[in-house]
């Protein structure tokens, strides 16, 4: 199958090394243009251009897919299938009927579940046990289309955002390699999602990560375990910002306000909840580096009722 590949963040890069391993002609690959970065605003190449320069691959960046001349780019390509992997734009129905077979997505997510930009974040904030990859034919629908194929990646009590980032792209590509063949020998029944069943997973900002004492020890160690890597969940102490990376939650209460340092311990700050103490383990100081609870505390006092946030 002659292959045009669309993928921007990390999460696509296994994907695209797989088909690659596999020996599949890849055309092209489409990823959103240089971003500058940094103090310096240096142009920083996407995680998927990076691979793709690295095996020799053309690349495509247009500002925009659905303009004209990146729709008439794509069609003289004359590929099978465009294969989307987190790519970041709209495919407009022009560039979705161009090749053979379509376009297939690679969605991070038990559709009809956690449609939309963080599937894998909302399903660790929420709680979930168990999420997913859905391989969809894309229609013009913000991943509405009929599903190909599934599989269930379970999410373990210490995966975080970013763990569960790199399990899903490992399941992604590898059910991607089992699909493709299906889809050439037309061995797949598509199926349709129930609206009713859907949900959606809106995109991550910020400012979700300030951490709300007010809330249950559970549900702040889910957004702590959620928000990492980016944008980390927070609070302050003594005025200034304190990154909180890992918490456990405590087999204990008080009747402290929500907020209150309980206890510290010579590896742990237990904090006061709006219902149970969460325990803090590894915090990241404003402009220092993350580490363990037990090292932050060789540097800074703590003292047993004060107050974060």
């Amino acid at each position: 199958m002659k292959i045009v590949f669309m993928g921007t963040p990390d999460f696509a890069v296994n994907a695209l090394e797989e088909l690659i391993r596999a020996k599949y002609e890849i055309l092209c690959v489409v990823t959103q243009p240089d971003k500058p970065k940094g103090r310096g605003k240096q142009l920083q190449l996407s995680a998927v251009k990076e691979c793709a320069l690295k095996h020799g691959l053309p690349v495509f960046q247009p500002v925009k897919v659905k303009e004209r001349e990146a729709v008439e780019y794509l069609k003289e390509l004359k590929a099978d299938i465009f294969v989307v992997a987190a790519f970041g734009q709209i495919l407009s129905k022009e560039i979705l009927e161009l090749p053979t077979y379509g376009c297939i997505n690679i969605h991070g997510s038990l559709l009809p579940k956690y449609r939309g930009a963080a599937p894998i974040q909302w399903a660790i904030l929420n709680g979930e046990k168990e999420t997913g990859i859905t391989i969809m034919q894309m229609n013009e629908g913000l991943d509405t289309g009929d599903m190909l194929t599934k599989c269930i990646v379970p999410i373990e009590d210490n995966d975080t955002g970013e763990t569960l980032f790199d399990k899903m792209a490992d399941s992604g590509a590898k059910l991607l390699l089992e699909t493709l063949p299906l889809i050439k020998e037309g061995k797949i029944t598509a199926i349709r999602q129930k609206e009713e069943e859907s949900s959606y997973a809106p995109m991550i900002k910020k400012e979700m990560g300030r951490i709300d004492w007010h809330q249950e020890a559970k549900k702040i160690e889910l957004l702590i375990r959620g928000m990492n890597s980016w944008p980390s969940a927070y609070t302050t102490m003594g005025g200034k910002t304190l990154k909180v990376w890992e918490a456990v939650v405590e087999e204990e209460n008080s009747s402290l306000t929500p907020g209150t340092i309980v206890k510290v311990t010579k590896d742990t700050i237990k904090v006061q909840t709006g219902n149970g103490i969460l325990g803090l383990k590894a915090v990241q100081p404003e402009g220092k580096k993350r580490m363990e609870v037990s090292a932050f505390l060789l540097g800074n006092t703590v003292e047993e009722g004060s107050k974060l946030g």
